[in-house]
């Protein structure tokens, strides 16, 4: 079920918002809590029911190592059999052709390569999980809120989150779902969370869903683009991942403060970054922190001098890249992020200072170039791009039509990027008047307007 579907706006979310508080002001909160459970499981096997046993099934192991490392004896070994359960599910959805493929070019095999469906939001609900049970392990849980299968299950199946992130974090949440007054209906909450799910649905519907077909046409003729197109095809691309991923972000937050739940924010306008760090601090900021905590820190962080810590940065964000997809294209993005976050490092240390324009500038280009290789569907698929971008023809525009309108999209999101505030900056002013209600109204309007087709987010597919 997508958020930007008739059947999501009209039917789901108003008969679980409505059954949830009337059982809230009912002090059944026991049974709202349950409620919410299964109507987020339902969300999920909207999809495909053939999916949601598998979900259960982590859920349940989980929790059930959850539970054992509660009480402390062999922690070691049960947090390693449990974190394995976790990799051995993804790696074999998600993993397993990948690694065929290179055991048949390096040995000279031809075994077949499943053709395996990959089950939606299994990285981050995944992830999640792997997350609690160290938490588990580090002491960092109370026994009282881990022993609570209903708000367990909530806390991985809860439907904004569900699919696409963002990864919350087992302390913050769990105190949320015993709050007694998170099943009260806030009505200040529920204007922002229709404000912030407005502006999300507004940058999804009229902004990322309109760069898709200039997107598609550039790539799909990496072989034949000029200079103009490569670069048109690269930003565009650019914000096209911007707008639909941070569109869907600001409405999974939007959708949870209707519910008196918040969520972490995922970003923070990180096309206005100085610096490849300065971007990794507001792009996909719940990644970045689960990396940082689970993966960098645990390798040993920058502890252990500047070769260690530059090791770890890179590793680190290979293993961001191979998280997003089993390919090339993705550990080459990861690599890429690594290099340049390392000479970011290293530039830093130099004492080298230059203009913000320039730094800004500077940033933006590795931004595109790396977008580049994530969007690709193969290395060479990308490098064609990326080699037409410098090159020496300049080429013009032949491969879609209404070739002057891209260029006014681009302009247009240009301009917002560059000197709007992103929507969580913009609802610290918010005031439920006239005014806030009617722009709300409009962006929301425009939006339900443009449901010409339905189109999945972008970040599904990982």
């Amino acid at each position: 079920m997508l958020f930007n579907s008739w059947i999501f706006i009209l039917l789901y979310l108003p008969v679980v918002f409505l059954t949830y508080f009337y059982l809230g002001k009912r002090h059944l909160v026991k049974l709202a809590r349950w409620w919410l459970v299964f109507a987020s499981v339902c969300f999920y096997g909207y999809w495909d029911i053939d999916y949601v046993p598998l979900l259960l099934s982590s859920i349940g192991w989980n929790y059930a190592f959850g539970k054992l490392l509660q009480r402390g004896a062999y922690g070691k070994a049960l947090l390693a059999l449990g974190i394995s359960g976790n990799i051995a599910l993804l790696g074999y959805y998600k993993y397993a052709g990948f690694f065929i493929e290179i055991y048949n070019t390096v040995g000279g095999f031809a075994y077949d390569v499943p053709q395996i469906i990959l089950p939606l939001g299994i990285s981050f609900f995944t992830f999640t999980q792997t997350a609690y049970l160290i938490d588990v392990h580090r002491g960092e849980t109370k026994r009282r809120e881990g022993g609570t299968l209903s708000a367990y299950m909530l806390f991985v199946t809860i439907f904004p989150h569900l699919i696409a992130g963002p990864i919350i974090n087992y302390r913050d949440m769990m105190p949320q779902f015993f709050r007694l007054r998170n099943y009260v209906l806030n009505y200040r909450n529920l204007a922002l969370g229709i404000a912030l799910f407005s502006m999300g649905l507004f940058k999804k519907v009229c902004l990322a869903d309109k760069l898709s077909p200039w997107v598609a046409a550039v790539f799909s003729n990496a072989d034949s683009v000029g200079f103009i197109e490569a670069w048109v095809g690269a930003i565009a691309y650019t914000y096209q991942l911007y707008f639909d991923f941070s569109g869907y972000s600001e409405m999974a937050i939007g959708l949870g403060l209707m519910f008196n739940l918040h969520f972490p924010a995922n970003f923070n306008s990180p096309y206005k970054a100085h610096s490849i760090i300065d971007f990794w601090r507001r792009w996909h900021m719940t990644l970045g922190s689960w990396v940082k905590n689970y993966l960098y820190i645990p390798l040993g962080g920058n502890r252990q001098g500047e070769l260690k810590k530059m090791r770890n940065l890179f590793v680190s964000m290979v293993l961001i890249g191979f998280w997003h997809g089993a390919g090339w294209t993705f550990i080459l993005w990861g690599a890429l992020h690594g290099f340049f976050l390392m000479v970011n490092h290293i530039w830093r240390r130099a004492g080298i200072s230059l203009p913000n324009l320039l730094c800004w500038g500077l940033t933006f280009i590795c931004v595109v170039i790396c977008w580049v290789f994530f969007r690709a569907e193969t290395l060479a698929q990308g490098w064609l791009i990326v080699t037409a971008m410098f090159s020496t023809d300049a080429g013009g525009w032949h491969i879609a039509e209404k070739s002057r309108t891209v260029f006014k999209y681009l302009l247009v999101m240009s301009l917002l990027l560059a000197f709007m505030p992103n929507p969580q900056q913009l609802l610290t002013r918010f005031q439920p008047n006239k005014r806030w209600w009617c722009l709300v109204a409009g962006l929301l309007l425009w939006a339900l307007l443009h449901f010409s087709q339905y189109s999945e987010f972008l970040y599904f597919q990982f």
